[in-house]
């Protein structure tokens, strides 16, 4: 993989004196989950989330602290999703027939579709968790990124009890992401395998591979594939 930025998609220190701390966990998160949801398309990422044979078409969105996100099942049958963050809340709701209805919290962690992907790791939650933690630097595919701890928040829905996330230091995207369990047992892990640049200062996600394991013992148990369509005017492809 030669990935070779031609801008930054957020100068994280800004404001910072040199060498005097690390950079802000909070910034470098903030960015990565916008370019994860695309905020400079219109039309949002499409792409498709794929397990064996199975192909489930799937859009993204977000606008603000709100993101929407849908996705095709059933042969045909179009589901959509609400999410609004606040800074100490979360509200998921699905949108059916035009009307909105709360999304129950124990379904959080159901599979999309019979795929790797819950509706948490799609809504990509964990990147709103509050306090994220500064970890340090690690190389991911030979790609430099920051290392980011996040904890879920007492009394919150969901598998995950622990979320690390790199983040290139660089483009700004998430190039790795692993969830553990209360034992600190690995659940799942989201592989970046390609990366695109759609705007002067953005690049998002293009490939990545969901792996689920037992958190027992580590093993790999299934995998789905997400990939993600190149929008119209969007740049060059930033990992070979």
């Amino acid at each position: 993989m030669n990935f070779k930025p031609t801008v930054l998609v957020i100068s994280l220190f800004a404001l910072l004196p040199a060498a005097a701390q690390p950079p802000d966990p909070k910034a470098i998160l903030e960015g990565a989950r916008m370019s994860a949801t695309l905020t400079k398309l219109d039309d949002g990422l499409s792409g498709n989330l794929r397990m064996g044979n199975q192909k489930t078409p799937v859009t993204l969105f977000l606008k603000g602290k709100d993101i929407q996100f849908q996705f095709t099942e059933n042969k045909g049958a179009l589901r959509v999703f609400h999410m609004r963050i606040g800074d100490a809340d979360f509200n998921l709701f699905e949108i059916i027939d035009g009307k909105t209805k709360n999304f129950p919290p124990e379904k959080l962690v159901m599979p999309i579709a019979g795929t790797d992907l819950t509706y948490e790791d799609l809504a990509l939650r964990f990147f709103y968790w509050p306090n994220p933690t500064f970890e340090g630097r690690e190389d991911v595919g030979g790609q430099p990124c920051y290392k980011i701890r996040v904890d879920k928040p007492r009394g919150t829905a969901g598998r995950y009890e622990v979320v690390y996330v790199w983040v290139h230091t660089t483009a700004g995207a998430f190039m790795k992401i692993r969830g553990h369990d209360k034992n600190g047992g690995l659940v799942k892990e989201f592989q970046v395998e390609d990366i695109m640049q759609i705007a002067k200062d953005v690049w998002t996600l293009r490939k990545m591979q969901v792996a689920t394991h037992d958190p027992a013992n580590g093993r790999r148990i299934s995998i789905t594939d997400v990939t993600f369509d190149t929008p119209k005017k969007a740049g060059p492809r930033g990992l070979r």
